[in-house]
Formats: C-alpha cells, sequence, structure tokens
C-alpha cells in the first residue's frame, strides 16, 4: 500500500470521514466529485478492503476505515509539525492552528484569534464552536490541535491550562422581582423556572453541583440549545438562568438584571485542553504561550 496510495488520496479519504459525505469533501478540496469518487476506488483497491458503506443517505467509515482516518490524522500531523519546524528553522512563524471551543467561548475566542492573527499573520488559523457533547468527541478523537471549555475532562487524559476566569452569575430580566435585591437565599430561586442548556453542558452541571451541596432540588423548566436562546427566553419573562458573564460581551449593561444571590458568582476557569501525550507543533505551543501570557488579573474572579 505504502507504495502505490498517494498523500492527495489520503487527504481526501480523510476530508472525507471527516465530514461524511463525497460532496463536501469535493467542496472543502476544490475537486469534482468524479475526481474525488476515481481517488476513492483506487484507495480501496490498493487497500484491498472497503473503507466506506452507504447506508440510506449516510456514509459510514468501516473498521478498516476509521483505522485509515486515524492513520492519516497522524501522518498530517506529522507532516504540519516537519512544515512548522522548518519555518521556524528559517525564522519564521507560519502553519496551521485549528482552534475548537465550546459555544459561551466564542464571545472571546475571535478577538484572541485575531489579535494572534496579527502577531503572526503567516499563520492560518480556524475556529469551530459547538457544544461540549460534541468537542468532547472531537478531543477524543484529536482532530483539532487545541480546545477551550470551561471543564475539562474527567474521562479523557487530557493536558489542562487554565488562563481566563469564567465567572456564572444568575441572570434574570430587568423587571423580575428579585432585581436588586441582595443577599438572595438559593433556597428562595429553587423555586424559580430555570432557563439552561443540554444535558452535558458545564454551566449546568455545576448548577447542578452547587444545588445539590445545598441539599436543594434543581428543576429546570425549559433546555434551550444556545446561549442566545436562553437570553431571549430570560426577555421574554420565561425564567432565569446562570451564564456566563463572557455571554453579556456584546448586552448592553441594563439589558439584563445579575441577581445577587449566596454562592454565586460562581467561579470557574477557561481551560486551554489538548490530548496528553500529544507532541504541540511549534504553532500550537505558540498560542499556548500566547493564552497563557493574557492578563493575569482575568484569572481571579471579580464580585459580581
Amino acid at each position: 500500500m505504502r507504495h502505490h496510495t498517494t498523500f492527495r488520496q489520503l487527504e481526501i479519504f480523510e476530508s472525507i470521514a471527516r465530514l461524511g459525505s463525497f460532496t463536501r469533501a469535493a467542496d472543502e478540496l476544490y475537486l469534482t466529485q468524479p475526481t474525488i469518487s476515481m481517488q476513492m476506488k483506487k484507495l480501496t483497491d490498493m487497500v484491498g478492503v472497503p473503507l466506506v458503506e452507504q447506508v440510506g443517505k449516510r456514509l459510514f467509515l468501516t473498521d478498516a476505515g476509521r483505522e485509515l482516518a486515524q492513520t492519516c490524522r497522524e501522518v498530517f500531523g506529522l507532516m504540519d509539525r516537519f512544515t512548522m519546524s522548518v519555518a521556524e528553522q528559517q525564522g519564521l512563524k507560519k502553519g496551521r492552528l485549528a482552534l475548537a471551543a465550546v459555544s459561551t467561548a466564542s464571545y472571546f475566542a475571535p478577538r484572541l484569534l485575531g489579535e494572534f492573527s496579527k502577531l503572526y499573520p503567516g499563520v492560518e488559523v480556524s475556529l469551530k464552536v459547538t457544544n461540549r457533547e460534541q468537542l468532547l468527541a472531537s478531543l477524543a478523537d484529536n482532530l483539532a490541535d487545541l480546545y477551550i471549555l470551561g471543564q475539562p475532562p474527567e474521562d479523557i487524559d487530557v493536558v489542562a491550562k487554565s488562563f481566563m476566569c469564567n465567572p456564572l452569575v444568575v441572570l434574570a430580566a430587568p423587571d423580575h422581582p428579585l432585581a436588586g435585591q441582595k443577599e438572595i437565599p438559593l433556597a428562595r430561586l429553587a423555586g424559580e423556572a430555570w432557563l439552561v442548556r443540554e444535558e452535558g453542558s458545564g454551566t449546568r452541571a455545576a448548577v447542578e453541583r452547587l444545588f445539590a451541596e445545598e441539599g436543594l432540588e434543581f428543576r429546570p423548566r425549559m433546555a434551550l440549545g444556545s446561549n442566545e436562546a436562553i437570553k431571549q427566553a430570560i426577555l421574554a419573562g420565561l425564567g432565569i438562568a446562570v451564564m456566563s458573564t463572557h455571554s453579556l460581551t456584546l448586552n448592553s449593561p441594563d439589558q439584563f438584571a445579575i441577581l445577587k444571590a449566596k454562592g454565586f458568582p460562581i467561579c470557574r476557569q477557561w481551560y486551554a485542553v489538548y490530548p496528553a501525550g500529544s507532541q504541540l507543533s511549534s504553532v500550537t505551543r505558540t498560542f499556548l504561550d500566547y493564552l497563557l501570557s493574557q492578563d493575569r488579573a482575568l484569572t481571579s474572579c471579580p464580585n459580581a
């Protein structure tokens, strides 16, 4: 196989495996679909066993396909590190940086990436924003260079570096009866209509943990799929929610009331995470150093 399979065929297969579609792979690689199909047939013939199978309209990898996809990622990772190593020897900083982040991090991650890009204009950066469950699946498969999330996983062996404070506060509509009150007991909030993110959300888990520690039952009224949907539901009077202060970046200060509840803010951290044992590329190491060099005042939780 190694004597006949081309690097381009592996690149095509990796794109198909990652995107789950011949059509999307063709679009990503700027190739025609017949070219994609022809190269896949050649690769399959070389390997000698099927790599993908079609079930209805969906494309699935076979066992051999999954093994080859992992091999492709390792090969491409080695090539990227080699390219960046050569670039460093030439006194340059260039290459690619693939970042994945949970949705709340989308309120600050683009700014950090933008500032990094100004420092290293030769680096091509990409950011994928998703929910925690999908991000952890990506982390398990090592699909990105670095991951930003509020709570490192416990069931995946990772290296986690905290780089910024992530205060969680209770948000309500400005006309909520508790707005403006101080030292609101947590038991008083237990009876409120709570708006939450999906199961698996780090913020939701932190709130459930706080209520459990106080011996209180946490009863969500509604689960919503995004921070913006939760904010709209708050303003519509459907309930209250716990959210990161970073999610208020684009809102005016008086648009929401931050309830002064006991136990809040919950002081958490943002973490930059990568699989343990990974050999970070020079670009990834440079970006990680950049994150860790941010204003250290951001690492302590302010009072809400």
